[in-house]
């Protein structure tokens, strides 16, 4: 097998195993449908071998508000076209602000800087006067409301104001420049927009306002602009055109204590997300809000185990999908924790001084945090004490084997590990975690219960302990509706359906192993191709971020020879610890890490230096952006990135022309 050792990290206790949510719903579930479910890998392949059962239960199991009559499934043998529960009807927002009592609803820390909480009540009266204030403005059901916003409590406030009124709900982080702001909301066209005053990061203090005026002034479509204090005192609403203030903008509502929830389908459109848009003009992805109210369910109580109360973290923005599984955990009864700003503030420890401070449960990040954490040397194991932290849930990249080890010698040693791997396109995952099953070094461990995942050859063969492409051979509740302004499909269709007909294809380069997990190698468009071999990207960066002297690396596929390309060969680029230099010596001992632990063919035949490696705004590097430059093709969207400028350390290497 090519795939991770044979070595568990972590086996659940039986104690673990018998109070999890998923057990109680696997007994449930027996006893519902007359079935026997031994195990996890039995209640996997009921879930999806009768996957009306399944969803029934799911909603049940999370006790979902709504109606949700007598069909499940319609045409669930068309990829796209399978119709879920036709008749329900049911209110994204409602099934979120199930409570009004006195418990922490949301935590916000803003760095250092800023720190408040809001109850279940607080929300909830809070969402009340900003839904009425929407209403007024003119707001109905498929109309759109934008946030310019960090991840803060407002944010949600506004996103939840506006699913009860059935408007669709869209959002892009303040770190973003006017032209990507401007792809992806001059695209979806929003009656209202709600934006900061600025945000905080490492540090120092980033005003928006003057950028604010330049977005409104660009979209035509919005009628209000709501500014949200944070970062200043004083405000000149001057320079942005239709703006109030946050308060002035509900105070005419401070009376409205309730919520006319709009009873919506449950395919009523709740989200538009965006591809990460740095090969062209990002796709608006639209999600229904009964398929990511079902999945989100799912995926907080049966695998991530969130209970009643729980204190659920996790890093991310508000351009990034990861923000609206968290908000999700308000259905599974949890606190939420939000964070804006530096993942390395206070000296590298923020977050987990946020985890002991706040009484974390289960910690959210990227696999990019847990190994600069690890280049860092830090310890939290020794510096704090994590006693409330059960699952700690990584994503955005393939988290290496290494990472594993490391968070299990240096975080947390009785502690779920679940990487976890999906995307914008479903606004949840494929395959993910369980509080059942062991934890093996460098898989992820199972496939998410009723999603008839697979591994495909290219001729469309399931393959086990080989690599392939990631499939979805079945519908499921939370595939997009399509996307926004593709009146006909055509876009949607071909960018999941087809490579193999009636079937999703994802896009990861991936295997099955033989305990059931999964390990992933990366983009299937970004693997490399040497001689005829596909290699995935992951592969190598697991070996060369091992080494001490590099903090991270980017691989490419190059076209050679370049006059008259018949093949590619393998191009590494390195970014090195500061001051560190690469000599011959450095790139043989890479290179022979490469060879020892991979085979010869994953040796690059350049490495190469850099001083920065360019990634999206949610922290993924851009191989085929790199690609792109190398090859002195245009690099269409490069708002879409963080650091656009490292794009320029790619172009015109005159190593890379012999």
């Amino acid at each position: 097998m090519s795939g991770a050792l044979d070595q568990a990290l972590w086996t659940p206790s039986a104690e673990r195993i018998e109070t999890a949510n998923v057990t109680a719903f696997r007994r449930t579930a027996e006893t519902r449908w007359g079935v026997t479910l031994p195990d996890y890998d039995a209640l996997y392949d009921w879930s999806v071998a009768h996957p009306e059962q399944f969803w029934v239960s799911v909603w049940e199991d999370g006790g979902v508000v709504g109606e949700r009559g007598d069909t499940v499934l319609v045409d669930g043998d068309r990829m796209p076209g399978a119709k879920w529960f036709p008749q329900a009807r049911l209110n994204f927002a409602q099934n979120l602000l199930r409570s009004r009592d006195s418990h922490d609803a949301l935590v916000f820390w803003g760095e250092d800087q800023v720190k408040n909480r809001m109850s279940h009540g607080e929300l909830y009266r809070a969402v009340a006067q900003f839904a009425a204030a929407l209403r007024e403005q003119g707001v109905t059901r498929g109309d759109r409301v934008a946030a310019f916003m960090p991840n803060m409590p407002e944010t949600i406030v506004a996103m939840l104001a506006a699913a009860s009124i059935g408007a669709i709900f869209t959002s892009a982080s303040p770190d973003f420049g006017v032209q990507g702001v401007l792809d992806r909301f001059g695209q979806s066209e929003p009656k209202v927009l709600i934006a900061c005053d600025g945000y905080f990061y490492g540090g120092k203090t980033i005003d928006c306002l003057d950028k604010l005026g330049d977005i409104a002034r660009q979209l035509p479509s919005v009628h209000r602009v709501v500014v949200v204090p944070y970062v200043h005192m004083a405000h000149d609403l001057g320079k942005v055109p239709h703006a109030r203030m946050y308060a002035d903008f509900v105070k005419p509502h401070h009376h409205v204590t309730d919520i006319d929830f709009e009873l919506l389908p449950f395919d009523h459109p709740l989200y538009i997300m965006y591809s990460s848009g740095t090969t062209g003009v990002p796709k608006c992805i639209v999600h229904c809000a009964g398929g990511a109210l079902l999945q989100h369910l799912k995926e907080h109580r049966l695998h991530s185990d969130v209970k009643p109360k729980d204190r659920v973290f996790y890093f991310t923005t508000c351009g990034w999908m990861m923000w609206n599984w968290l908000v999700s955990g308000l259905a599974a009864e949890a606190t939420l924790l939000l964070y804006d700003g530096s993942p390395f503030a206070s000296d590298n420890t923020i977050l987990f001084d946020y985890a002991d401070a706040e009484g974390m449960t289960h910690f959210g990040t990227s696999a990019k945090f847990i190994d600069a954490a690890a280049k860092f040397g830090l310890k939290p194991r020794e510096t704090h004490s994590l006693a409330s932290v059960r699952a700690l849930m990584s994503t955005g990249s393939p988290l290496v084997a290494e990472g594993f080890e490391y968070v299990y010698r240096e975080i947390k040693a009785d502690l779920q590990l679940s990487s976890i791997s999906g995307g914008t396109d479903i606004i949840s995952c494929f395959v993910l975690g369980s509080p059942v099953l062991p934890v093996w070094r460098g898989e992820i461990q199972c496939r998410g219960l009723g999603m008839a995942v697979d591994v495909w050859d290219d001729d469309g063969n399931p393959v086990r302990g080989e690599k392939g492409e990631l499939v979805c051979a079945k519908p499921f509740p939370v595939m997009p509706l399509g996307f926004w302004g593709d009146d006909d499909g055509s876009k949607y269709h071909a960018a999941y359906f087809d490579r193999f007909p009636n079937v999703w294809c994802h896009g990861d380069f991936c295997e099955i192993t033989a305990h059931g997990g999964l390990v992933i190698y990366g983009r299937s468009d970004a693997t490399l191709n040497p001689g005829g071999v596909r290699i995935g990207t992951a592969e190598i960066y697991r070996q060369v971020e091992k080494l001490h002297e590099v903090v991270e690396s980017l691989v490419i596929g190059q076209d050679w020879p370049p006059q008259n390309p018949s093949d590619v060969r393998v191009v590494l680029f390195v970014k090195l610890r500061e001051g560190m230099a690469l000599d011959d010596a450095l790139i043989k001992r890479i290179k022979q890490t490469i060879r020892d632990n991979t085979t010869p063919r994953h040796v690059p035949a350049k490495v190469l230096q850099v001083t920065d490696i360019p990634r999206t705004k949610s922290g993924k590097i851009v191989e085929l952006a790199v690609r792109h430059v190398v090859h002195g093709r245009a690099v269409k969207n490069q708002e879409a990135l963080a650091n656009p400028e490292a794009l320029a350390l790619f172009r015109d290497r005159p190593e890379l022309m012999s």
